[in-house]
């Protein structure tokens, strides 16, 4: 009889020994997986402008829209930038030189693309996009910021803005929520509009750091 104990105790232990050894890996391959999913869940920053001819800016600033002859445009503006060696910089006369009396700017991918043509970037996961701006003097006002909103054959997938803003002589940055939007096809990553009745000097702008987070 003791014997038989002896052997049955000893077969427990075994027992009990060989499920902590086996259930071990089991558990830790499970939080490895979860640690992998959650990593592969999380949006990587992706830049609409970081820093002139950078390898890291998508989409192209194409889309000139309204009086399109009262803007000119620098992407290599090396005066005050928010970060790095440059920003952007746009000048509108307000000289309506189309009688549009407003103008604007889509950043689009591939450039020159309103919806015509197959392109964009699947941006989903992306909450908000950040951007840095402000104006040459203070009080310029800028009727929207907007991503997306691209129509035609091939549209964007969704849209969001915020307008109008008056912009600060010093840099701020601004945010548009992009949570719960479809972001999985964008041509159009960001543009900018505004009129002459709200500017009828006109403006300098610079923009600095767009970017999806």
């Amino acid at each position: 009889m003791r014997k038989l104990l002896s052997l049955l105790v000893v077969a427990v232990f075994v027992a009990s020994a060989t499920t902590v050894a086996f259930s071990a890996p089991v558990q830790q391959r499970s939080k490895s997986a979860a640690v992998e999913k959650k990593a592969a869940s999380k949006f990587a920053p992706f830049a609409v402008y970081v820093e002139n001819a950078s390898k890291d800016n998508h989409f192209a600033p194409s889309g000139w829209m309204g009086d399109y002859g009262d803007i000119k445009l620098n992407l290599a503006c090396t005066e005050m930038p928010r970060s790095g060696n440059t920003c952007i910089k746009i000048t509108y006369s307000a000289k309506m030189s189309q009688g549009a009396g407003w103008m604007g700017i889509f950043w689009q991918q591939p450039a020159n693309n309103w919806g015509d043509k197959k392109g964009g970037y699947n941006l989903t996961g992306a909450k908000k996009l950040t951007f840095w701006a402000r104006g040459a003097n203070g009080g310029e006002k800028i009727a929207e910021f907007k991503v997306g909103g691209i129509t035609g054959e091939y549209p964007d997938s969704d849209s969001q803005s915020m307008g109008p803003i008056e912009l600060t002589k010093e840099w701020k940055q601004y945010t548009l929520d992009l949570e719960g939007k479809d972001l999985s096809y964008i041509i159009g990553g960001f543009c900018f509009a505004a009129s002459k009745d709200d500017n009828p000097n006109g403006f300098i702008m610079y923009i600095d750091d767009v970017i999806f987070e």
